[in-house]
């Protein structure tokens, strides 16, 4: 993994600090600016950098737009929907119903991790590259360095996924101030300027995951009462529901080897993906899938109806998460004020539809519901920062924290919904004559035996004075920062005898892991910084050509035979280095069709000024 040092050439850039969603299909960055928060897109581009990573047999990965035209091209070393793997293993993932078109193997740790040209990449690492997307996006947008950012995560994102996230952000070389959850963000941007005590839900159904949230907005504090969600739930879900459809309808019409075949599984998710999202505005849409090495050319016409007749069962799920949460918060639908929808699977009608039934009241859309979150984000960032103290918030755990006792329960520190940050400290002992140590198993859920929930990790505590069973007295701290993350401390108390857990994440880096990447990346920062800066240059290249291109015909009848000449050998050249990697050889191509057209410039110009003064008197000039 490379570590990119942004704009290392202007030591004296302003620095920023920046609100980031990192999403399951897209990513992007958001700033405060002028009072109020605003996505951040380089001139001419999207503020959305897809959540895409391709890797190539040699040099850096690509990351967003260009890698996602690899997909079809390269599909085994293109990755997407990182986010689901984040502090998962095989298990969690569902390959059998969900395969992917790259390969996914698991570790000793029973960590996911993709083989991509035989090396084993963690989803941090390939998450870290899209921070880096993110990074560059915004760099170039607003000019200055990135100082550091507030990262969004699901709400239902468990300690094993957070401690990712923010492993993903070290390998980047990203410092992170805090790390909020999705649907808190969206209110953060949603709550400005309300003066009004409300009760809002907000409901975030994005590519790869799904939570609800509701707040109780007052007088500038954003208060959590409760949240649900699944994790394994979303756009993606959506998608799937397509792709079978086309294997059920394929089914001994091709080989069955075919349906596992990377090229098959690519196209059909993109092929789904485009046809979802033309059945949000239109009532039917054609779903095509071509594949000339197998002689496919399936299509398909699918109505709204019969998509929505496919994708109602997920939707379902979305709507029981929905009534926990209100459950939980012991509130009913007529006590909510707005329901506010963030994620671009919200544009689904249905969707939008049962989310109306269920609360009685139209959602409200008036914000992007792709860019909600991240200006959330830049409005925590801004509060983090010193920029206002109007704005409080409180957010709470999803889930219930816990350690296994003997027999397999579950001893339960911390219940869902508690506010963080927040912290309990519960009293254990020992279980056999003369035992100096204790094995503990922390664990996430709502089930009450161990076996039935989330295993985020094992520690030893050791040094306990051998005694009779049951005498020894140890305090475990189970402590909750604001981020969302935990940590265990204990300390033997009969005797005053503390000592030190070392918590062993089963899902996460190591601190060795993640010193070893950013020593990788170290050492590797000159060829990223080249490497960026060839894109950089092959992206300004095909701008200043494609101005010259519209400029030539009504201008070269002016230019002299010289300046004509040295024009299109600069053109001719450029059009070259467009494939080339020499960061030089570029740079030069770069610099010499920017010298080549100042004539060209010139005559454009006085076409321009000439234009401008005709008919003028002198005075008005």
């Amino acid at each position: 993994m490379g570590y990119i040092e942004l704009d290392v050439l202007n030591n004296d850039a302003p620095r920023v600090v920046i609100g980031i969603d990192l999403g399951t299909t897209n990513s992007l960055a958001a700033i405060w600016e002028d009072k109020a928060p605003k996505v951040l897109a380089p001139d001419g581009l999207s503020a959305m950098v897809p959540s895409v990573v391709h890797v190539p047999q040699e040099g850096n990965p690509v990351v967003g737009s260009a890698a996602r035209a690899q997909a079809l091209v390269d599909p085994q070393h293109t990755v997407f929907s990182v986010k689901r793997m984040m502090g998962r293993g095989l298990d969690d993932l569902d390959l059998n119903h969900n395969p992917l078109p790259f390969a996914v193997a698991e570790d000793g740790r029973k960590l996911a991790r993709v083989d991509l040209h035989g090396k084993l990449w963690t989803p941090q690492e390939l998450s870290a590259w899209i921070l880096v997307g993110v990074l560059e996006h915004a760099r170039q947008a607003t000019g200055a360095e990135i100082a550091a950012a507030v990262i969004t995560v699901p709400a239902y994102f468990d300690d094993a996924q957070r401690q990712a996230t923010r492993d993903a952000a070290r390998i980047a070389g990203l410092e992170v101030l805090r790390i909020i959850n999705e649907p808190t963000a969206a209110s953060l941007a949603y709550g400005l300027g309300q003066s009004e005590p409300q009760t809002v839900t907000v409901f975030d159904l994005g590519g790869g995951t799904f939570d609800v949230s509701l707040l109780s907005i007052e007088d500038g504090v954003f208060q959590v009462l409760a949240t649900n969600g699944d994790t394994r739930l979303g756009g993606d879900d959506f998608d799937q529901t397509l792709v079978q459809l086309a294997r059920e309808e394929l089914t001994g019409q091709v080989p069955a080897e075919l349906f596992q075949d990377p090229a098959f599984l690519s196209a059909a998710r993109l092929a789904a993906e485009k046809c979802k999202q033309a059945l949000s505005s239109d009532p039917e849409a054609e779903m095509h899938l071509a594949l000339p090495e197998y002689d496919l050319n399936w299509r398909r016409r699918v109505t709204r109806q019969e998509f929505e007749t496919l994708i109602r069962p997920l939707v379902e799920r979305t709507l029981q998460s929905c009534r926990r949460a209100l459950a939980d918060a012991e509130l009913t639908t007529d006590q909510i004020d707005e329901v506010v929808l963030v994620g671009g699977s919200t544009r689904v009608p249905l969707v939008r539809a049962k989310v109306e039934e269920l609360f009685g009241r139209k959602p409200h859309t008036t914000l992007n519901p792709d860019h909600v979150v991240a200006l959330g984000a830049a409005v925590q960032a801004h509060v983090l920062t010193g920029g206002t103290r109007d704005v409080l918030l409180m957010d709470v755990t999803p889930l219930s924290l816990g350690v296994e006792t003997v027999g397999g329960a579950v001893s339960k520190m911390i219940e869902r919904n508690s506010t963080i940050p927040c912290s309990h400290t519960e009293g254990f002992s020992t279980y056999a004559e003369g035992q100096t140590g204790i094995d503990f198993h922390v664990v996430q859920g709502e089930r009450e035996l161990a076996a039935d929930c989330r295993s985020l990790g094992r520690f030893e505590l050791k040094g306990i004075p051998p005694m009779p069973a049951g005498m020894a007295r140890v305090g475990v701290r189970f402590a909750i920062d604001a981020d969302g993350v935990l940590t265990v401390s204990a300390k033997e108390e009969s005797t005053g005898t503390s000592s030190s857990i070392e918590f062993k994440p089963m899902h996460g880096l190591t601190d060795e892991e993640v010193e070893r990447m950013l020593d990788e990346g170290f050492e590797n920062a000159q060829a990223d910084f080249d490497q960026r800066r060839v894109v950089d240059l092959h992206t300004e290249l095909g701008t200043m050509l494609a101005a010259i291109a519209r400029s030539m015909e009504p201008a070269q009848a002016h230019l002299d035979p010289e300046s004509l000449a040295d024009l299109t050998e600069a053109v001719e050249a450029a059009e070259q280095a467009q494939t080339s990697q020499d960061r030089h050889q570029v740079q030069a191509s770069r610099d010499r069709l920017e010298q080549a057209s100042l004539p060209l410039a010139a005559i454009l110009m006085d076409g321009v000024v000439r234009e401008a003064i005709t008919g003028k008197k002198v005075d008005e000039v």
